[in-house]
């Protein structure tokens, strides 16, 4: 058994909880938006089709921000980028909500693209400091750290089926939730240490070109973005079509639709939260694929079934089949000290291409099959991420006398200033 690292001291403590809660408000903030797309699709007038068009530029804004993080988290450190990309994300609740209120159905659009951006951005910057921290204490932490996101997930989804049944206009709801989002998160942030993710190295020098590519050239880095693809894939179709697919699949109101979602959700935040002792014991790839076959296993029930109480089951394996898979690939990763952000960097790009295609394409085959034979498409996700589940496996013990841990808080604020280096 491996000997666990010594306990986190009080800042390190701190810094940990601030990580933790980032993950929760990530969560809220997206569930939010969620469980609202039958409601927007109605106050718009769209089809399947163009709903999926217009979800399409929170992938594109995703991709740009997952694209810019990495370089930019190796320069100034993951806490400027997190600040950066809670701002940027409020501004794009904000206008969806108008979009929504006003019907300009090009307004949604461009809210979800500055709220991708957001999100993307944050994706990165909060697992490079999840990373630190789960070498820091010397067992599974990611994990844990996703299950908060999926926590928060599981309120925001709970609050959008409220707000579903209470009638509450959307753009009330995500304009509230745009100006809390931006008012905690500075307080919290500041918890955060300084230079997280910062390649101390290079802080003078542009972020290059060759050095990123350079990272893309690692087959296992490549193998592993396979695995985040499939199981972001599988994931992000449940959150972007899943209350939809319920509602038009079996014929039920939108707040079943949403209540669907929350038992997806809870689902996949048990896996999250209770997984670490899962891939602690087994290993990242074992549990990466038997995670496929639950997610196989859950997809093909809600498609098939065609009973209510079946297909909430199905959810409940499909939310803890997608529940590890992106985490673990992450984190094995960030495994490495160097470049550790741009390796994340890489691996949540490959995993976010699943957004970027999916909602188009699985919109587009609703409109043509329904939107319960389009889930066909995702477990091919699902299977995708199974058979290279090998790249996730461990390349070194967790033992503190092999990962070092972070430089102490004080000498991380040190390093903010150029002249002094490692």
């Amino acid at each position: 058994m491996p000997t666990e690292s010594p306990p986190l001291k009080r800042g390190e403590r701190g810094w940990k909880a601030a990580t933790f809660v980032i993950f929760v408000g990530t969560g809220i903030t997206y569930a939010s938006w969620v469980t609202r797309t039958p409601a927007i699709r109605s106050s718009l007038g769209v089809g399947t089709g163009d709903m999926g068009l217009i979800i399409l530029g929170l992938s594109i804004g995703s991709m740009a921000g997952l694209l810019l993080a990495g370089p930019v988290v190796a320069r100034v450190g993951a806490r400027h980028v997190i600040t950066a990309a809670a701002t940027i994300a409020s501004l794009g609740l904000l206008t969806v909500g108008l979009g929504s209120g006003f019907a300009i159905a090009a307004l949604v659009g461009l809210g979800l693209a500055f709220t991708g951006a957001g999100f993307g951005m944050c994706e990165v910057a909060l697992n490079v400091e999840g990373a630190a921290i789960e070498k820091r204490m010397g067992r599974s932490f990611l994990p844990s750290l996703h299950g908060a996101f999926s926590l928060g997930t599981l309120a925001g989804a709970g609050l959008g089926a409220i707000a579903e049944l209470l009638d509450v206009p959307v753009p009330v709801h995500l304009g509230v939730l745009a100006a809390v989002v931006l008012v905690a998160s500075g307080s919290v942030v500041a918890l955060l240490p300084a230079a997280s993710g910062r390649d101390v190295t290079r802080t003078r020098a542009r972020p290059s070109a060759s050095a990123n590519a350079t990272v893309w050239r690692d087959t296992r880095i490549v193998l592993l973005g396979l695995i985040a693809l499939g199981m972001a894939f599988a994931e992000g179709s449940a959150n972007d079509w899943l209350p939809l697919g319920i509602v038009d699949g079996y014929g039920v109101a939108s707040s079943t639709g949403a209540a669907f979602y929350v038992v997806f959700v809870a689902a996949m935040t048990s896996g999250r939260l209770l997984g670490g002792r899962v891939v602690d014991r087994y290993g990242r790839a074992v549990t990466v694929r038997w995670s496929a076959v639950l997610a196989v296993a859950g997809v093909l029930t809600v498609i098939l079934s065609g009973n209510l109480i079946l297909a909430a089951v199905g959810c409940a394996l499909w939310g803890v089949g997608v529940a590890l898979g992106f985490p673990l690939a992450l984190s094995a990763a960030a495994e490495s000290d160097e470049d550790s952000a741009r390796r994340v960097s890489a691996v949540s790009t490959l995993g976010y291409m699943a957004f970027l295609v999916g909602p188009p394409l699985l919109g587009l085959l609703g409109e043509q099959f329904g939107l319960l034979q389009a889930f066909y498409v995702v477990l091919a996700g699902a299977v995708l991420a199974g058979l290279v589940a090998s790249a996730a496996r461990e390349t070194a013990a967790r033992d503190p006398g092999i990962f070092q841990a972070p430089p102490p808080l004080e000498t991380q604020e040190c390093l903010q200033h150029p002249g002094i280096r490692q």
